[in-house]
């Protein structure tokens, strides 16, 4: 998938939902509801599991959506998640070797930095976009403005205590779009297996986002 189908589809879409599975078929469930909620683009963490199983479960019975995955570390597990079908590909780091691998497969690549020299330096390598993580941690909404008039030309997509309150002023604020995990996917609602409820949350995500 090219960068320009890739920045399109964050534009559309302005979210996406980061699932962390400790087992597949929980994952499975997690992303069905998102995704009947009207959610199109789910990351699946690397660290999920069996995560290159589900990535393709997925592909197959959600092909409306676009499947990713998210905290990989090298080039070999890149190289993997691009063999079962992951779409896109978070790293928690700017990583110049694995950006390389990432572009070289013409496939999105959206390092994490948080400074910006961090993240002037995964665009300039060929990152399609860049994560800004822990956003919170560093001001939130407030810290992605203050970011938009030396590197206005960078879409970023921050993470780390986004929330559905919070998710629109980061929006306002300059970003492409917004990455929520936890904030979907209530522990309570998660126990209950109370699907629809998370269906419903990202329905008001999307919401509050258009």
């Amino acid at each position: 998938m090219s960068n320009q189908v890739w920045l399109s589809q964050l534009e559309q879409q302005r979210s996406l939902a980061v699932i962390r599975a400790p087992k597949l078929e929980l994952g499975l469930e997690m992303a069905l509801a998102v995704a009947d909620g009207g959610m199109k683009l789910i990351e699946i963490t690397w660290n999920s599991d069996r995560a290159g199983e589900l990535i393709t479960q997925l592909r197959n019975k959600l092909p409306e959506c676009t499947i990713g995955t998210g905290t990989l570390f090298n080039v070999q597990q890149l190289q993997e998640a691009i063999a079962v079908g992951a779409q896109f590909l978070f790293t928690p780091h700017v990583d110049p070797v694995m950006i390389q691998a990432a572009v070289a497969q013409n496939t999105p690549i959206i390092p994490g930095a948080l400074t910006p020299t961090e993240i002037i330096t995964a665009w300039s390598y060929g990152a399609s976009c860049v994560k800004v993580f822990p956003v919170q941690a560093v001001g939130g909404a407030s810290y992605i403005k203050s970011l938009q008039a030396p590197l206005g030309h960078i879409p970023l997509i921050p993470t780390g205590g986004v929330t559905l309150e919070n998710a629109q002023e980061l929006i306002q604020a300059g970003a492409v779009a917004v990455g929520l995990s936890g904030e979907l996917f209530p522990k309570e609602l998660v126990i209950e297996r109370n699907w629809q409820a998370i269906a419903q949350l990202a329905s008001e995500l999307l919401r509050n986002l258009a």
